[in-house]
């Protein structure tokens, strides 16, 4: 900073020059006043002492922010962030299998008891199991589909198509489905016509799909080794489904049908027939009168694959009307649907070989 810029000598009016006595332009500096101005004092450069501390905290915030390091002098560093790649998770079950086991283990007491005690209680059982699954399966197609599939003929039809193929056999579940179906036809009549192909063709095949498939498990029961065909159709095919989930859970690395289920794999296809045929061999050896090992071979390579597609189906279904489970009855399995899926389609497969090769007697 040099006098010249704010002013003039005190003794400037009397003999400097006239280029001395030239003064900037402005109103701030009229020529009159310009005389009696005083030099301005030199001042050295004296660091502002909070500006600079303040510049100096704006230097060290910006530093840290490009550098990533704290902001203020008493918070730690972040840690650098880990490039390595995240510990293998392990593999979850899709369902809470203390729930599952506890459901499972307290409906097969129930099925065990009611099967081995009296005859008909089991009957009784069947027919409870069916009116339920066709609640489920009528309400779902409903709420997703709009598809209005009359339960009264269908509950009544399917209770009493399950006692008729217990009591007269073949004959009387196939007259008994007849009958259903027309009762479907004649009921839906009371509704207005729109809709009514869609509701009785849905109707008719839910009387198929629930009915009369279980008709067939109350058809081995007639038997006079009943109670044992009974069991021997559920543990293999309980033994099909454990197998299936154990070695796909573990093994499972090619999958079956993607789109309709994404959770079978082959491997585990590979485990529900090596299970079902090793049981297969032990029941018709010890279970069955004039049963033998390789019939058992034969029936638990037919459960595997019945059971399997029996589940593919109930996955088609499903997916279709958009739903993971068919009901919230039972808790870790879905619905009474949910675990007639595999039984259901699997039924009449025991029936006909355990007809083949041992009789019906």
């Amino acid at each position: 900073m040099n006098d010249s810029s704010w002013g003039v000598p005190q003794d400037a009016g009397h003999g400097a020059a006239p280029e001395m006595r030239s003064v900037p332009a402005g109103p701030a500096y009229d020529v009159h006043n310009a005389q009696q101005t005083r030099p301005m004092p030199i001042v050295p450069d004296v660091p502002d002492a909070g500006r600079d501390a303040e510049s100096r905290d704006d230097r060290d915030q910006g530093a840290a922010r490009l550098s990533g390091g704290p902001l203020f002098r008493d918070e730690k560093p972040q840690e650098p962030m880990s490039t390595a790649p995240p510990p293998p998770q392990k593999k979850r079950a899709g369902r809470d299998l203390g729930s599952a086991i506890g459901v499972g283990v307290g409906l097969g007491a129930v099925v065990v008891a009611s099967l081995f005690i009296v005859k008909a209680v089991f009957v009784g059982v069947i027919v409870v199991a069916v009116v339920v699954g066709l609640w489920e399966l009528t309400s779902r197609l409903e709420e997703r589909k709009g598809i209005k599939a009359p339960l009264v003929p269908l509950a009544v039809g399917g209770a009493a198509m399950v006692v008729a193929g217990y009591a007269r056999g073949a004959e009387g579940a196939w007259a008994a489905m007849a009958l259903t179906a027309l009762a479907v036809l004649v009921w839906r009549m009371t509704a207005p016509p729109d809709g009514y192909l869609k509701d009785v063709t849905a109707g008719v095949f839910a009387a198929f799909y629930v009915p009369f498939l279980a008709t067939f498990v109350a058809m081995l029961l007639t038997a006079d080794d009943g109670p044992m065909r009974v069991l021997t159709f559920l543990l293999l095919t309980v033994v099909s489904d454990t197998g299936a989930y154990a070695v796909g859970w573990r093994f499972g690395k090619h999958k079956l049908a993607p789109r309709i289920s994404p959770g079978k794999t082959r491997e585990g296809l590979f485990g529900a027939v090596s299970f079902a045929m090793v049981a297969g061999a032990l029941c018709m050896q010890f279970l069955i009168d004039d049963g033998s090992w390789w019939q058992g071979l034969l029936l638990g390579l037919a459960v595997a694959a019945s059971a399997t597609l029996g589940d593919l189906g109930e996955s088609m279904i499903k997916r279709d009307l958009g739903i993971k489970d068919m009901g919230t009855l039972l808790p870790g399995h879905g619905g009474i649907m949910d675990r007639l899926d595999s039984l259901l389609p699997t039924a009449p497969v025991v029936w006909l070989l355990m007809v083949l090769f041992v009789g019906s007697g």
